[in-house]
């Protein structure tokens, strides 16, 4: 690397996405994600670091890869949603909206709701409303306000 790191992660914030691109092809020897500016800028920074000053030693590694297998048991399904967002399965939800009771049951592998399987709370609030909503918004598990 001719230029020093710190050059090289300032003029990621000035390169053409094209050449954040190429950066990316260059240095990780595959095809850019389809993702945002922001997320190339990030991820190119952090591998440059990576590259200068070496990555992760491979206890640290051993040790992130036994504590997801512990948190999801090797299911990338069960990373969707943080497990402390997820109400416990059994739980029953209950929301009232345009003078109707809507009940939902939290299961192991996702919802229930007229007796139908659903992966998303926001899938049942869009049945219930014919509109998007954050199905944790519209549950009233999480305050719209206090997330801003």
């Amino acid at each position: 690397m001719t230029d020093t790191v710190l050059a090289q992660l300032a003029a990621l914030k000035t390169a053409p996405i094209g050449a954040l691109k190429q950066k990316w092809r260059d240095l990780f020897e595959s095809e850019p994600p389809p993702y945002n500016r922001r997320f190339l800028e990030h991820r190119l920074a952090y591998r440059i670091q990576e590259l200068a000053y070496g990555g992760l030693k491979p206890d640290t590694l051993k040790r992130l890869r036994d504590l997801a297998e512990e948190l999801d048991g090797g299911d990338p399904k069960r990373r969707r949603q943080p497990a402390k967002d997820r109400p416990i399965a059994g739980t029953r939800l209950i929301r009232e909206y345009q003078g109707v009771e809507h009940c939902v049951t939290v299961r192991d592998d996702g919802y229930e709701y007229q007796g139908r399987p659903y992966r998303s709370l926001s899938a049942i609030a869009r049945a219930i409303t014919g509109t998007r909503w954050n199905g944790l918004t519209f549950f009233g598990l999480k305050n719209q306000r206090a997330a801003r």
